[in-house]
């Protein structure tokens, strides 16, 4: 056999072999049109443990704080969550409630020239936690950029964007900061977890 023939041979049996395998996946993913409707539904809420007790923001569509902004923006804050790395994580959404297109202001990325060079963000935001006396900026990475939602677009009117901001977290003992936001208003939040 020569090594021409050998080649084709070797790119066929390739060929067909990733042919069989994407058809068998594709049947395995495929739901069929005569399937059994007897079957029942999958529950997805966990059974109650005695012993487990719900986050206090579990099960609620309550923000923890809505804070009102120019050009008729809203954020809202749904959760403040401690992780065991030494991080919080506020998450939420910026909803636009004018009648107009709205963008988020260049202000809410603060004036640290290290995260302004990074464009449009939430790097301005702070965490104040006043029985310690300290604040909490937002966190960065080793380039310099703030880990928050960057490059915002311009939100229609009525519309939301999902948003988060990651800081430091304050001792575990620090249950209710001062979230503050350039260009909206300061709310209190409770931190989770």
């Amino acid at each position: 056999m020569s090594t021409r023939f050998t080649t084709k041979a070797r790119r066929g049996m390739v060929a067909l072999t990733v042919a069989a395998g994407l058809a068998v996946g594709v049947a395995g993913c495929s739901g069929g049109d005569g399937g059994d409707d007897s079957k029942p539904e999958a529950s997805t809420s966990a059974p109650d443990e005695p012993g487990s007790k719900p986050d206090a923001q579990e099960g609620t569509d309550e923000p923890l704080a809505e804070l009102r902004g120019e050009e008729g923006l809203v954020l809202q804050i749904t959760s403040a969550q401690r992780d065991s790395g030494g991080f919080v994580t506020v998450s939420g959404s910026i909803k636009n409630d004018g009648d107009e297109p709205a963008r988020v202001s260049v202000r809410t990325a603060g004036d640290e020239t290290e995260i302004i060079r990074h464009g449009s963000s939430l790097g301005g935001a702070t965490l104040v936690d006043s029985a310690s006396k300290k604040r909490y900026y937002v966190l960065r990475d080793t380039d310099g950029r703030p880990l928050t939602t960057t490059g915002m677009p311009r939100i229609k009117a009525g519309d939301s964007i999902p948003v988060f901001m990651q800081f430091p977290a304050p001792p575990n003992e620090t249950g209710e900061v001062s979230f503050q936001l350039p260009t909206f208003a300061a709310a209190t939040i409770q931190i989770s977890g």
